[in-house]
């Protein structure tokens, strides 16, 4: 079966891609019946089909806007996981994660690169789910602050524990083995903590927060 969704190359097939969209597609559902069940209407509606959209969207084209990247992957991008981040923050936990599944699964389309399943569930599924812890600190002060930066750090874990795993089998013969342990967690965190600092700092301007509290108004209504 696997061999069906991978090509020799660590690439997706075509059966793949098919397989990756639906699965994307279903956990977007999911994302939106968890937004409908937790909100005060205890019902799926338009607006929450809307925001959730809305957000996954901004996401993925913000993964686009690449301030700089790294040569074994990773990059810096214009605040694309604030958007998950904010699902959490409005419609809770299991919301966020389902909306983290589904755009896990879309950034696993745009740039695939296939070592094994495991592999891919630490770099793809499972490090954008945990975005959604974010929405843990959804009802304290300065929930959304707090939400993004654990979300970065639970994102950082699964990148670093894939790098540790598999990744660092691909190093040079004479990389140090002594900083097998250490490479990985200075590697992913380097530049998830730069898309951090640089996210902190605008959701920190008292007009950006002014205009995420109305949009969260909106979402919620």
């Amino acid at each position: 079966m696997f061999d069906l969704l991978v090509n020799a190359e660590g690439g997706l097939t075509t059966a793949g891609y098919v397989v990756c969209a639906i699965a994307g597609i279903a956990l977007f559902v999911l994302a939106i019946l968890f937004a409908g069940r937790n909100s005060e209407k205890k019902k799926m509606g338009t607006r929450q089909l809307v925001f959730c959209a809305m957000a996954i969207a901004l996401a993925y084209v913000t993964s686009y806007l690449k301030l700089f990247s790294l040569p074994w992957g990773g990059s810096v991008t214009l605040c694309s996981m604030l958007f998950i981040v904010l699902i959490g923050n409005w419609y809770g936990v299991q919301t966020g994660i389902f909306a983290g599944l589904a755009y896990g699964i879309m950034q696993f389309l745009q740039e695939p690169y296939v070592l094994s399943f495991f592999q891919v569930c630490c770099d793809y599924i499972l490090a954008f789910a945990a975005l959604g812890v974010a929405g843990f600190f959804a009802k304290s002060s300065h929930g959304l602050l707090k939400g993004y930066i654990a979300a970065v750090i639970a994102r950082g874990a699964f990148h670093a524990l894939g790098g540790y795993l598999y990744w660092m089998d691909y190093m040079p013969e004479n990389f140090p083995q002594s900083l097998k342990a250490v490479y990985p967690i200075v590697y992913n965190y380097s530049f998830l903590l730069a898309e951090a600092v640089i996210t902190v700092i605008i959701i920190s301007i008292p007009a950006v927060v002014k205009g995420l509290g109305q949009v969260k108004k909106s979402a919620l209504a």
